[in-house]
């Protein structure tokens, strides 16, 4: 069963989720970024571009040439990936397949419309028997 870890209380979502893949890239683990919403999926590829805190993460878009051969991915559907290690989700809806996934790490910002969302998934996945965890980011 999938392992659910939620972050929650972010300030500025995109670089909370930003920092959270940095750690994934510092243990050297593989993730698959779900980010349907272009919008969502270019400010994260600019930030691990550009954000000098961060130094490089080598990452690219999954429909790139590149993807067989990069660690980050950043994918706007999850359909024909082959990744099945670690997920993150910057939806507001669960994603497609995620039981695929050994673990999925959701990132919730402060607005309203955001932690309702995310408590309707807290919920689904409960139901569903997903072990779920939680991280404050209001105390960093």
């Amino acid at each position: 069963m999938t392992q659910v870890f939620f972050y929650h209380g972010a300030s500025d979502k995109i670089a909370a989720a930003c920092a959270l893949i940095s750690g994934a890239w510092t243990k050297r683990k593989p993730l698959l970024v779900y980010a349907p919403e272009k919008p969502i999926a270019d400010s994260v590829d600019r930030i691990l571009w550009t954000n000098a805190q961060l130094s490089f993460i080598p990452h690219c878009r999954a429909d790139s040439p590149l993807a067989a051969e990069t660690p980050i991915l950043i994918a706007d559907r999850l359909t024909e990936i082959t990744q099945s290690e670690r997920l993150m989700n910057l939806s507001n809806e669960i994603p497609p397949g995620y039981s695929r996934f050994q673990s999925l790490i959701e990132v919730v910002g402060q607005a309203e419309d955001e932690r309702l969302a995310a408590r309707e998934r807290v919920r689904q996945y409960k139901e569903q028997g997903c072990d779920v965890r939680y991280f404050d980011l209001n105390d960093r």
